[in-house]
């Protein structure tokens, strides 16, 4: 309550009024609600609160509690609450994700913990190396559980589901209740107690959203006028790919907005370098992909902009969610092309709500950036050798091919036999024959 208190917690959230009683008495529990409502205290407090009342005299203890998230970002983020919450009692906590070298993990389980927060891969990566014990978890939590399954964790979370104990609290809290989520909760979960703090897949009501139809081969220049109004503090800026948020950051840059794109093929370091220069207000637009519509609790978003709109509607909710948290209110803005109606009419079906439509600024022709090639990758180069040794070298793409593994084209193959003509006619014995072998006839 100390720790609370000097955090400023002063009323709790809704689910957290309905879920802490009922963890408290030891139920296992399924919690539906939008992220930014207060999941995390509200699974947390309560393990903390027995994990205080029932300490371990042995400096060599076992986790006792395991925290599964979907990315490393959210569990990042879990676990500093935790530890804010528990500033006043003892016990020890750890992070487990990838993306980083995992000796400091072993070593902290070495020395023993009480709480893990994880991502399944390298927590399962460590379970199988016999460097992480699960058999006295007494507390399970499967957090965002609909962004797990979305992400391909299934199979994952119940290997690791497998080597816990059957005695033991669950609690699984997810934003959306679809049928698989459903299907797992019916098996992971023994009589539970169900919360829900507001319809499935409805949106945050204090997020004032829009829509601005705009061609595609605009959308970098609607992007800059948006950004360039000072009315807009802060934003995430959501993309539907790890190439075009590299490119639209690049494009901020340019025009003197201060940009970093986050998303899975940066680093840990990287990422978090984006975080925390995104929450300083070093940068003042996050250019991220889907993986960050979970994760990144900054309460001074002031607007979410769609840069495309994704094909999963559920995804929008989680986008839009990053803005208007600890009660504020925010902006949601999307920028939908002519070939995405579809996802926009999927969107308003889910949330039920019809999106205001406004059309785009107006733009000359002269200030379209040119369209992006279908492969802006440059050519794999050959590390084959040449007949003279020599590596491949970029131009050279024509005699040798483009890889090891490519099959050579139909120009490429007349060449390569041209070639082996010509020493052929090198090797043929003159027209007396004495050099032996078949002797070239006359035409």
């Amino acid at each position: 309550m100390r720790a609370l208190s000097e955090a400023g917690y002063l009323e709790p959230t809704p689910i957290q009024v309905l879920a802490i009683p009922k963890v408290i008495e030891g139920h296992d529990l399924l919690g539906i609600a939008q992220t930014g409502t207060g999941k995390t205290a509200a699974f947390s407090l309560p393990i903390l609160h027995h994990l205080n009342a029932k300490q371990v005299a042995s400096k060599a203890r076992h986790p006792r509690a395991l925290i599964l998230a979907p990315t490393r970002e959210l569990a990042i983020q879990i676990a500093d609450s935790i530890k804010l919450y528990g500033s006043y009692i003892a016990f020890k906590q750890t992070s487990i994700f990838g993306g980083v070298g995992q000796n400091p993990q072993v070593t902290a389980l070495k020395r023993g913990v009480d709480v893990i927060v994880a991502t399944p891969g390298r927590l399962l990566d460590l379970v199988n190396q016999g460097l992480c014990h699960l058999g006295q978890i007494e507390y399970f939590v499967l957090d965002e559980a609909d962004r797990m399954l979305d992400m391909g964790f299934i199979h994952d979370v119940k290997k690791i589901v497998a080597k816990l104990p059957r005695k033991r609290q669950t609690l699984f809290f997810s934003a959306t209740m679809p049928k698989t989520v459903s299907a797992l909760a019916g098996d992971l979960l023994y009589k539970p107690v169900n919360v829900s703090v507001t319809a499935q897949a409805t949106t945050v009501e204090k997020i004032d959203q829009s829509v601005i139809l705009v061609p595609q081969n605009h959308k970098q220049i609607q992007l800059v006028h948006l950004l360039s109004d000072e009315a807009v503090t802060s934003a995430i800026v959501f993309t539907r790919t790890k190439h075009k948020a590299n490119r639209v950051s690049l494009a901020l840059n340019k025009a003197g907005i201060p940009s970093e794109a986050i998303h899975g093929n940066k680093s840990q370091g990287a990422r978090q370098r984006a975080l925390n220069a995104f929450k300083t207000g070093e940068i003042k637009a996050l250019v991220a992909t889907d993986i960050a519509a979970r994760g990144i609790d900054v309460e001074a978003v002031s607007h979410v902009i769609n840069f495309e709109l994704p094909n999963v509607p559920e995804d929008y909710v989680h986008r839009i969610g990053r803005t208007a948290r600890a009660g504020a209110s925010g902006f949601a803005i999307s920028l939908c092309a002519p070939d995405e109606r579809s996802y926009l009419n999927s969107i308003e079906k889910l949330i039920k709500l019809s999106i205001k439509v406004t059309e785009g600024i107006k733009v000359n022709n002269d200030d379209i950036p040119p369209a992006e090639p279908k492969d802006a990758r440059p050519p794999r180069r050959s590390s084959r050798p040449d007949r003279q040794g020599r590596l491949d070298r970029p131009g050279r793409q024509g005699r040798q091919g483009s890889s090891d593994n490519s099959k050579p084209s139909e120009e490429q193959g007349g060449q390569k036999k041209k070639k082996d003509s010509s020493v052929s006619q090198k090797q043929r014995p003159s027209r007396d024959g004495s050099a032996g072998g078949r002797r070239r006839g006359k035409r």
